[in-house]
């Protein structure tokens, strides 16, 4: 049995896990066995960048973090050596880099085990398939483009109709004058 500070330390680790994972809009389970430090070093940074939270998990405090965040489909997973990517305003930023990171190690070094958008568990593929979505900038853009499309019509149309009556009314006036 282990002593009373060390439980409280494991206490409070499986605590902020917890609230890590229900604060995330997603996040990704990894097999990160046989990276290299350099590799490690750049994956982080590359992590940083896209305001992903990365750390190396004890298996054995993520499965009561995960249960305590009712992600208990991701329990099976939670073996061998396990890091977490999270983030807790982009779901697709972790899924992104993880999924660019693993092919660059060819699926070898740096294996996706599972992963989780706004508190529902996805595989694999459906890590890989969130991957290949457009960043959520670039979604708001595409449909922010897409609204403005109708609006730009009616402004040219309207535009062109305003112009069109002002060129009869000069054409009137002036043949009224001549």
């Amino acid at each position: 049995m282990p002593n009373a500070k060390v439980l409280s330390e494991k206490q409070a680790i499986v605590a902020e896990l917890t609230e890590k994972l229900q604060g995330a809009a997603g996040g990704v389970l990894v097999d990160y066995k046989g990276i290299t430090v350099a590799e490690d070093t750049a994956l982080r940074a590359e992590m940083r960048k896209n305001g992903v939270d990365y750390a190396v998990v004890k298996n054995t405090l993520t499965r009561f973090a995960v249960k305590n965040a009712g992600l208990d489909e991701l329990e099976p997973v939670l073996n061998g050596t396990t890091s977490l990517a999270v983030c807790a305003n982009d779901p697709v930023a972790p899924a992104k880099v993880v999924a660019e990171f693993a092919k660059k190690m060819n699926g070898q070094k740096f294996v996706i085990k599972a992963g989780f958008v706004d508190g529902k568990v996805i595989d694999v593929a459906g890590v890989n398939a969130l991957a290949e979505l457009p960043s959520k900038e670039v979604l708001l853009s595409m449909l922010l483009s897409a609204m403005q499309g109708p609006v730009r019509g009616l402004a040219v149309s309207l535009d062109a109709t305003i112009s069109g009556l002002a060129r009869a009314l000069q054409a009137v006036a002036d043949q009224k004058a001549g």
